[in-house]
């Protein structure tokens, strides 16, 4: 039987990205990889309705309530529980702590709406991406799934995929243009690509 490495999504808001994630699985995409859990950091967000659908279980560790030391702590003892192997952070807003990155070397993705070093760092997510590179005057904008390292947007860059960016777009249809075209794509592609690693080394 193939061994699968156990998935951990993390999600802040309406789970999009967790929607091509599941969908991915359940159409053999992730073949060597199982979504086993999804943690939520605020008890509103969709996505947890999303994994419910899906049949995979979901928590709600509201990140305004606790300090970082207790939100992460409580997370640890979620993935200690399910026995995670790999994390994916899809449309995750609360920063994790460099201490809590270390434990995870090369097992955390992020996916990020622009094709960094353009458009990240502090300050850059959600629509915002997509508002600078329109300010910025770019053509091209696209999403880049990476592994997590202790530096923001730091870390290894495993796939990236350009969209073009057109003369009509706004913040909004520019951001759904590049989930369609490229995080749904690449997220499912870059976890298969982490789980196969694992699950075969």
């Amino acid at each position: 039987m193939l061994k699968k490495a156990r998935i951990a999504v993390f999600v802040s808001g309406g789970g999009t990205n967790l929607e091509a994630l599941l969908n991915a699985q359940e159409r053999g995409a992730i073949p060597h990889g199982e979504i086993v859990l999804v943690i939520a950091s605020n008890e509103s967000a969709y996505a947890l309705t999303r994994a419910a659908n899906h049949g995979v279980p979901g928590v709600a560790i509201p990140r305004k309530q606790l300090s970082q030391e207790g939100f992460e702590a409580n997370i640890a003892v979620k993935l200690a529980e399910f026995q995670v192997d790999v994390i994916v952070l899809a449309g995750f807003l609360s920063i994790l702590s460099a201490h809590f990155v270390k434990q995870w070397p090369e097992r955390i993705l992020n996916v990020h709406p622009s094709l960094i070093p353009s458009f990240c760092g502090k300050g850059m997510y959600g629509l915002k991406v997509h508002e600078a590179a329109l300010a910025r005057g770019v053509k091209v904008t696209g999403a880049t799934v990476h592994l997590v390292n202790e530096i923001p947007d730091g870390g290894r860059i495993l796939l990236q995929k350009a969209v073009e960016i057109l003369p009509s777009d706004t913040a909004e249809t520019l951001q759904r243009r590049v989930m369609e075209q490229a995080e749904w794509i690449l997220l499912p592609q870059a976890a298969e690509m982490l789980c196969k690693q694992i699950a075969e080394g």
